[in-house]
């Protein structure tokens, strides 16, 4: 119900309070409410792995009654199959996950209501908010950098493996908050690695070289922020392109066993997601949108459908891959592993065969993070094109990602001295957290 002039006036009035009083909390109207404390999880890293162009949940996380593209009769384009969650089933060409579904959670019901376009959804499920012209509001990845930071202080704490994308940015949290970027995973971040002819040796020289001028510009210029700044980002980069960071891209340390159970080129992402999180990174983005499987990734608009099952196999293939070495290595409780799009698809095939595009409910999935997981949460209709029960808003998931990392998900950030809450009225799944 759309609150009076009244009510406003004792909103804004009981803000000004308590700002007063150095405890900033907007009332229950704005943020999550006061009396339901929020639960926080012990994860202290997240992988999310974005399926660019719109993943399809009645063809992977949410199957229905199977369809016919020829005959134009709505319905999943796969048979499904049974999970090791008992009432909960996947596609066919999931079967690595379907027997780990316990350490899974299949959010069926995330919904928005943004225009059905890629880049404006893009920006909404990063940012968590619509685009405006007063305010550039940070990705998820920048604000879990930085609110956490890196969890070693020779790595940065956002790692993107994918092109590079203003929706994937700091916004007003600044470049301190921004990401490290590589799109091959046999050559590394661009930038990073020394010039030809460089060898460790001559790096130390300069090194060297170049403490003596750093100390003499210091001291020439003591108490001057912007050299102090400088200054850091300067030691910030020494590290990251040392041999001892450098070392994390080389995948050729790991066994031929393991990287031929990873697979393909993003099993490779997936593979080296893992040592960024175990080397100390706090947020990395692994990007699928790998269109030479089926010409068109995941926006299967046409006869882009025909391949896309190779392109659900591989995400089966490496996540499951991923969620065994995590692991192994004792990370998967401290890792979670987020899967999303921009939008889902519709039952119905356009004239092509195809599908395409639906913000209303689509599934996103989380995994491992030590989150309490039950196989599929929320409930859609018998097509998956209407929520039924548990509708799942982006501020939500964006809440329940902090909280699990244990970020408030009522707090307030700051753009300049403008106080902007870390997401949009989002509330924490508390299923999932208790």
């Amino acid at each position: 119900m759309k609150p009076t002039r009244r009510q406003w006036m004792q909103t804004a009035a009981a803000g000004t309070a308590l700002s007063l009083s150095g405890n900033v909390r907007f009332p229950n109207s704005l943020l999550a409410n006061e009396s339901e404390s929020t639960p926080f999880g012990k994860a202290e890293h997240v992988i999310s792995i974005w399926l660019g162009g719109g993943m399809g949940q009645i063809d992977t996380f949410d199957p229905k009654r199977v369809g016919d593209p020829k005959a134009k009769k709505p319905g999943s384009l796969y048979r499904s199959i049974d999970t090791a969650v008992p009432g909960v089933s996947v596609c066919e060409y999931l079967p690595m996950l379907a027997e780990r579904m316990d350490r899974v959670t299949a959010v069926r019901t995330v919904h928005h209501d943004v225009i059905d376009e890629h880049a404006a959804a893009t920006n909404r499920m990063h940012t968590g908010r619509i685009v405006t012209g007063t305010v550039t509001y940070p990705s998820l990845g920048s604000t879990v950098a930085h609110e956490l930071g890196a969890a070693d202080d020779g790595v940065p704490p956002y790692v993107l493996i994918g092109y590079p994308n203003v929706t994937r940015g700091p916004g007003f949290l600044g470049a301190s908050a921004g990401y490290l970027y590589l799109t091959d995973t046999s050559k590394g971040p661009a930038g990073l690695s020394l010039p030809y002819g460089v060898d460790n040796a001559r790096q130390e020289k300069r090194k060297r070289l170049l403490s003596m001028t750093r100390q003499s510009a210091l001291q020439r210029f003591d108490g001057d922020p912007s050299v102090a700044d400088y200054d850091s980002a300067i030691q910030q980069s020494l590290k990251l392109s040392g041999p001892d960071f450098g070392s994390v891209f080389e995948l050729n340390r790991e066994p031929d066993s393991l990287r031929n159970q990873y697979g393909s080129e993003f099993g490779q992402r997936c593979l080296l997601s893992r040592r960024l999180i175990q080397r100390g990174v706090r947020f990395v983005e692994v990007s699928h949108n790998l269109n030479f499987i089926n010409g068109t990734g995941w926006d299967v608009h046409n006869d882009g459908i025909e391949k896309q099952h190779e392109l659900i196999q591989d995400l089966d293939t490496s996540m499951a891959t991923l969620m065994d070495d995590l692991d192994q290595h004792g990370l998967l409780d401290k890792t979670l592993i987020m899967v999303s799009s921009e939008f889902g698809r519709p039952p119905g095939f356009d004239s092509g065969g195809g599908r395409g595009h639906q913000g209303k409910t689509f599934t996103c999935v989380l995994a491992g993070g030590g989150l309490n997981h039950s196989g599929a949460f929320g409930v859609t209709d018998e097509l998956s094109q209407n929520i039924v029960e548990s509708p799942v808003g982006v501020p939500d998931l964006f809440a329940t990602v902090h909280a699990s990392l244990g970020i408030d998900p009522n707090k307030l950030l700051y753009d300049g001295d403008r106080p902007i809450p870390i997401t949009d009225n989002g509330k924490p799944i508390r299923e999932l957290l208790v």
